[in-house]
């Protein structure tokens, strides 16, 4: 049970479908539904954010293109919008995800109010700031006075933690909060689901991510054409992006008439609840939260023990981990899990249980909470 008043809580998020964008957009649904309120503030509306849900708001941020600059300036404008609906609705806190340009703004935001008058600021990295841009010294600069200004700094592994703190030689705490995920209710069940999708006997594998360079769509493709018999499954991918650039690759392998994909999912529990096996084949995840959704509904995964990926699945117990970059590896585990029902029952209820005592939204929010109060509290009254 919460104590304390509601708290008014700015974000700021990427709003392309991204495991960042959807946490986010969450934890403001979350946070609404605890009485708090949250106030979006982006160039456009976060993917998954509902709308004319009580507590929770979008404030768009209008990027003008001037002839004067080569490329048009997102962090300003943002900055000023940060600082605007901070005067006007009175935000506690501008909880920002990403460092850049995100916690730049948030820091140029509260610098525009007057003393006393600054929300507190929390900056959450979730991977590429660290792991690509912390390594640019276009950017590292940039990103380390962000942190060291922010008033709490969380990252979602602790893999992540420590690879903020090799690479960016940041010294102050870090506080690890995982990724949550609350699933709603299925709209379909699951048999008409798989009717629609073609799928009868076979089991169907499930993969879904925004697509990007890291995720190794070129591996998946590989590793599932190498699964026997072919006979045995088909392939779903619900992709964040355009998956046309790889339509040559499915047809070069042969997989045409295995592999399902759909676009731009918002609802993704029709799907999740339908699946019978996850496979990710990342290179490197800070946490994977497509691979925890599918936790949430029983199902099973292969996935690459890379990055944050192994303090979400333990091998062998709520999922089966293999080595990066090794297709045959990945196909050999997805066939053990297709042709074993009752090992995928086994693995699957330990990784619902998993999900659900560990990631739930009951037990990360309130870490949010908490850490907003402690914040605020340190910034003194407002």
């Amino acid at each position: 049970m919460e104590t304390g008043r509601p708290l008014k809580i700015g974000i700021t998020c990427y709003p392309s479908v991204g495991g960042s964008g959807i946490l986010a957009s969450a934890l403001g649904e979350e946070l609404a539904r605890r009485g708090h309120e949250a106030h979006f503030i982006g160039y456009e509306r976060p993917f998954r954010l509902p709308w004319g849900a009580p507590g929770i708001f979008f404030h768009p941020v209008v990027i003008n293109d001037y002839g004067l600059f080569k490329y048009p300036d997102y962090t300003l404008p943002l900055s000023v919008k940060m600082a605007e609906v901070t005067r006007d609705h009175g935000l506690d806190v501008l909880h920002v995800h990403y460092a850049v340009p995100h916690a730049t703004a948030a820091i140029l935001a509260r610098w525009m109010l007057p003393e006393g008058r600054g929300p507190a600021v929390v900056t959450t990295l979730h991977g590429t700031d660290t792991t690509l841009l912390g390594r640019d010294p276009g950017y590292g600069p940039a990103i380390r006075h962000a942190l060291d200004q922010s008033d709490a700094v969380t990252t979602v592994s602790d893999f992540l933690r420590r690879e903020t703190v090799e690479l960016l030689g940041v010294e102050r705490p870090i506080d690890v909060i995982h990724n949550f995920f609350e699933p709603r209710p299925a709209r379909r069940p699951r048999g008409e689901v798989r009717r629609e999708l073609g799928v009868g006997s076979e089991a169907l594998l499930l993969h879904a991510s925004n697509l990007r360079p890291l995720k190794r769509i070129d591996i998946l493709l590989e590793a599932v054409a190498r699964v026997r018999p072919r006979d045995s499954f088909k392939l779903l991918i619900l992709a964040g992006a355009d998956f046309s650039p790889f339509a040559g690759e499915v047809q070069r392998l042969g997989l045409a008439d295995r592999v399902i994909v759909r676009e731009q999912v918002s609802d993704v529990e029709d799907y999740l609840q339908a699946a019978d096996v996850g496979i990710f084949t990342s290179e490197l995840e800070s946490f994977c939260l497509s691979l925890l959704e599918a936790m949430c509904f029983s199902c099973p995964s292969v996935a690459t023990a890379v990055g944050g990926i192994p303090e979400v699945v333990e091998s062998g117990i709520s999922g089966l981990l293999v080595p990066h970059g090794d297709a045959d590896a990945v196909a050999r585990a997805a066939e053990t899990l297709i042709g074993n029902p009752e090992l995928r029952l086994r693995l699957g209820g330990a990784a619902r249980q998993r999900a659900r005592a560990l990631f739930s939204a009951d037990t990360i929010v309130s870490r949010y909470v908490e850490l907003y109060r402690r914040v605020c509290a340190g910034r003194g009254p407002r």
